[in-house]
């Protein structure tokens, strides 16, 4: 949107605006904070610009009437005109990037690799579309989504939210999702936020907060591809990335922020800052809101002390560490956005198009969610043309993700790190639910202590074993896979020292395999004789090596998301494999990264 700061009616009113706003005013416009934070009495005396909901973070009646009741008050005291307060109404932003996953019974699509995976543009922007109606139905008008990481290294516990490891699928689907969400800013729009700003796909060792070493033109032809389609494609908000370019946060890059982005790509929109991420720009808070603004940030989304951004700010500004004008070209790059998503035509949350509507979780947004199941997994092997399976079979599933709805959602799933379990999520179908709707000879066995009491010559009974295993639920730093602890203190050197933030994150090298107890799931089956599909839930590519030597058929399901069914679409034959992998599968353990020998390079996906 690279006219928006100069569009003549958005400017006149913007400048209106301006002209009648007080330094404590304009200040409130660049803060967003988070619900459970504020009450809507603050919302209106410290003018706030915005409120959001961190992942996890619902009202007590989880459902989208609950929403818009929350949102109303929220909405209505930031609209409230007195002489004190001009009534500019806030956005309220949320986490939807698999589906409006904070809200229970809402469709879950699968996640961003499963996407990568389809290789879809059409696909991705009905997701989008989709996602957009239930997001309005819960009032909210501002998604941080979608995420643009090009994801190098699957240590990172945040692959599976990255499209690919090359930039090109995310260049081709951005118009679609950008496009499918915003619908031209009419009733039915929703505002995006594209995220990180820029490099947290490659960082060293795929630490979550790391470093990126890369030069300039690496940097620009790798993860900034993916932005250059984002703006033209109309997006009017980017957040910034936790991460680090060469040893510089980015929260405080101003060469990213405003020379490059603002400047040389001529993004007009404003930038948002990660949930309190300039907090790690320095020891000192008061130092940390000086460097963030300066560098160009324009909204910063924060938690607990946002009262004392406020005053950190306003003594800024009077003592010109913060110029005036940078003040003033931020709250102008925020109102305007404001004004062309229409914000300050809107009713109340709960008063609008789509508001509370019956289309939420709907089975027409599940059947557009199971189709995307379908075209995201991949098929790794079929021996002997093993796959499809007969519907009529004698057929074991096992496995704890085969009948798990939550651990095949994932993480930001109800929760930051996601759920286990199948209570967590209304609606939906596990992948045990699919295949017992259409397979009338198939037995559950839902654990391994269970499989252990049962005699081998009940077993004998089984013409094939459905294995359904991999990972459970798991979201960014906590779901990194560490090498060591050495790794960890090496990249806090290079990041100005912040070993703090990351020693508690990330896990054993080890889970870079599948668990013992999946690899001793499949030796039981193949001793006893009996024919193997193994199912992978997995948020990344994992060392599968012995597994898939003792398995018939592999597939890659990664998180499929809350329509396990469309799983038992493909094992059945009622729809073909097209899936092709957008990442590398890595051979070896000790080289988990897109630098290793490919078991299976990119672009590989089998058919039956």
């Amino acid at each position: 949107m690279k006219r928006l700061l100069r569009d003549p009616k958005i400017k006149a009113k913007v400048d209106k605006l301006l002209a009648q706003m007080t330094l404590e005013q304009k200040i409130g416009q660049m803060i967003q904070v988070e619900r459970l934070s504020c009450t809507p009495d603050e919302v209106k005396h410290y003018h706030l610009g915005s409120v959001f909901s961190g992942a996890g973070s619902a009202p007590d009646d989880n459902s989208p009437k609950g929403w818009t009741e929350m949102l109303d008050q929220y909405w209505l005291a930031s609209t409230e005109k007195d002489e004190q307060h001009l009534g500019v109404p806030i956005l309220y932003g949320v986490d939807a990037i698999h589906g409006h996953n904070n809200v229970k019974g809402a469709t879950i699509f699968p996640h961003n690799i499963g996407l990568g995976a389809a290789d879809d543009p059409s696909l991705v922007g009905h997701i989008a579309a989709v996602t957009s109606i239930e997001v309005l139905a819960t009032g909210v008008d501002w998604v941080f989504a979608p995420n643009l990481a090009v994801a190098q290294d699957p240590h990172w516990g945040r692959t599976y939210e990255s499209f690919s490891e090359s930039p090109q699928i995310a260049v081709k689907y951005a118009e679609r999702i950008i496009n499918g969400f915003h619908k031209g800013f009419n009733e039915i729009g929703v505002l995006t936020c594209v995220k990180h700003w820029v490099g947290d796909g490659g960082t060293s060792h795929g630490i979550d907060h790391g470093n990126t070493l890369l030069d300039f033109a690496d940097l620009k032809n790798t993860h900034m591809q993916p932005y250059y389609a984002a703006l033209e494609a109309g997006a009017l908000t980017v957040m910034a990335s936790f991460s680090s370019w060469n040893g510089n946060k980015c929260h405080g890059n101003r060469a990213l922020l405003t020379d490059m982005l603002k400047g040389e790509m001529q993004f007009q929109g404003f930038i948002l800052s990660d949930m309190d991420g300039i907090d790690y720009l320095s020891d000192d808070f008061y130092t940390c809101v000086e460097t963030a603004v300066n560098a160009g940030i324009d909204m910063f989304m924060l938690t607990n002390h946002w009262q004392m951004f406020i005053e950190h700010l306003k003594s800024h500004v009077e003592l010109g560490r913060v110029p005036m004008s940078r003040i003033d070209d931020a709250v102008r790059r925020i109102l305007s956005v404001k004004v062309k998503a229409g914000v300050f035509e809107k009713v109340q949350p709960s008063l609008r198009v789509g508001a509370n509507s019956g289309n939420f979780g709907s089975f027409a947004h599940r059947e557009v969610a199971r189709e995307a199941v379908r075209k995201s997994m991949v098929l790794l092997k079929n021996d002997a043309n093993m796959l499809p399976l007969n519907k009529s079979s004698r057929i074991l599933v096992a496995g704890k993700n085969a009948h798990n709805r939550g651990n095949q959602c994932g993480g930001f799933t109800l929760d930051w790190q996601g759920r286990t379990g199948n209570s967590a999520i209304e609606g939906g179908s596990s992948i045990w639910d699919g295949i017992k709707a259409v397979a009338p000879n198939a037995t559950l066995i839902s654990s391994l202590d269970e499989l252990n009491d049962t005699q081998e010559q009940d077993l004998d009974k089984y013409e094939v074993a459905i294995l359904v295993i991999g990972e459970q639920p798991y979201a960014e730093g906590v779901g990194d896979i560490r090498e060591s602890d050495e790794i960890i203190v090496e990249m806090g050197s290079q990041i100005d020292g912040q070993i703090n933030l990351l020693q508690p994150y990330g896990k054993s090298l080890e889970l870079a395999k599948l668990h013992p107890e999946d690899g001793e799931l499949i030796r039981r089956f193949e001793a006893q004789g009996i024919s193997v599909v193994t199912v992978l839930v997995s948020g990344r590519p994992l060392i599968i090596n012995p597994e898939l030597n003792s398995s018939n058929a592999f597939i890659a399901a990664w998180l499929p998301g809350s329509e396990g069914q469309g799983v038992s679409d493909l094992i059945f034959g009622d729809d073909n494999f097209s899936g092709k992998l957008s990442f590398t599968w890595p051979k070896q353990l000790k080289t988990l990264n897109t630098d290793s020998t490919a078991l299976f390079p990119v672009g590989f996906g089998l058919k039956y």
